[in-house]
């Protein structure tokens, strides 16, 4: 079978594999589409970040070369022996996390912080830009009806945000600040609109994408060229700050920005991937006492509240799509329109190994 393999910072190269062979406890998936995320540009761009090079994985046993993908949905075409839970041709989008199921992480229900955790098309010997792989039948999700295998590619980023949110303790009415409208900003804006903020403030660069954040329902949205970002916010919110704010961008004027904009004792959630630390002033946070918290991937059930609102339309995700593209054509139309001049104009490019579902 076509997959795309990671060997090193810009070379991702298409290439013929082993169709992987499903195991006892596991489901196998022909892949429909497959986003690209924010990490597999990072891997792209300035990896390994993820992915291991030097020496296996110790869970999953995968090095350097290693498919890519984890954003997927795709459609069942065989169970292993232990499998009943699921039938050939059942719709499925797959929860790309390995876990033990036995450090006190796993144990406690935060799985998505086990210690040996793996991402599948990261850290492990499949991933979703290839035609077909395979993964443990704990963490298939079968897609209801009405919620189009375009939309199950967005379900991993869509939880993203939605955990992010969780995290960050949120509550109905307050106001949250958005700094980046990419994909996962956009995704925290339609999820914060529809959990009850009060306020949504996009903080963005970029006129397309400022345009981006207003489809999704932000009430503002601020460049930080024109206008002193802070001093905005606590103009709109009775000279306070915001209650929240969520940091999607990975750049240290991003970070600042997001710990600037929010009230004393407020939360600074931190979703961004960084390829690089930053610098910060310490007191900043303790004259205010605001609270600075890291979210990662999703928690037990995350998955299935993003697709009960994608089938409910709470969610509706519908401008999150900009590109659709075939696997052949990864690098030359999905990275390099990514990392390029385009990229402003992009939000989610998601990907098939299947010629006959490009439009």
């Amino acid at each position: 079978m076509k997959a795309a393999l990671w060997y090193g910072p810009k070379d991702v190269r298409i290439e013929e594999v082993s169709e992987p062979v499903v195991k006892e406890n596991e489901v196998k998936v022909k892949v429909k589409w497959c986003g690209i995320c924010g990490t597999d540009l990072h891997e792209y761009l300035a990896g390994p970040i993820f992915i291991p090079v030097d020496a296996k994985h110790p869970s999953t046993g995968a090095k350097a070369p290693v498919i890519l993908g984890h954003e997927f949905s795709g459609e069942v075409v065989e169970l292993g022996k232990n499998v009943t839970e699921f039938k050939i041709g059942d719709p499925v989008v797959i929860e790309p996390l390995v876990t033990c199921g036995e450090c006190k992480a796993c144990r406690e229900g935060n799985y998505h912080l086990c210690d040996g955790l793996a991402f599948h098309g990261l850290m492990d010997l499949g991933g979703g830009l290839a035609e077909y792989t395979t993964f443990r039948k704990e963490f298939v999700k079968k897609l209801p009806e009405g919620v189009s295998y375009e939309k199950g590619a967005l379900v991993e980023p869509l939880s993203v945000a939605l955990h992010a949110i969780e995290v960050g303790e949120l509550k109905v009415n307050q106001t949250a600040v958005v700094v980046g409208a990419g994909p996962i900003g956009l995704a925290l804006i339609e999820n914060l609109k529809a959990l009850g903020a009060k306020n949504v403030i996009a903080v963005e660069l970029s006129t397309k994408r400022k345009e981006f954040a207003l489809k999704a329902g932000a009430d503002v949205v601020l460049d930080p060229r024109e206008v002193n970002v802070a001093e905005e916010v606590k103009k709109l919110t009775n000279g306070l700050g915001a209650d929240i704010s969520f940091e999607v961008t990975g750049v240290q004027a991003g970070f600042d920005t997001s710990v600037d904009v929010i009230r004393k004792k407020g939360t600074v959630v931190v979703v961004s991937i960084w390829e690089k630390g930053v610098n910060f002033n310490l007191n900043n946070l303790v004259m205010g006492e605001k609270k600075i918290v890291g979210s990662v991937v999703y928690g037990e059930g995350i998955f299935d509240t993003t697709i009960k609102y994608l089938a409910d339309g709470r969610i509706k995700a519908d401008q999150l799509i900009t590109k659709k593209i075939h696997l052949d054509d990864l690098v030359k139309e999905g990275f390099a329109a990514l990392t390029g001049s385009d990229r402003d104009s992009q939000v989610k490019i998601i990907v098939t190994p299947d010629k006959s579902l490009i439009d």
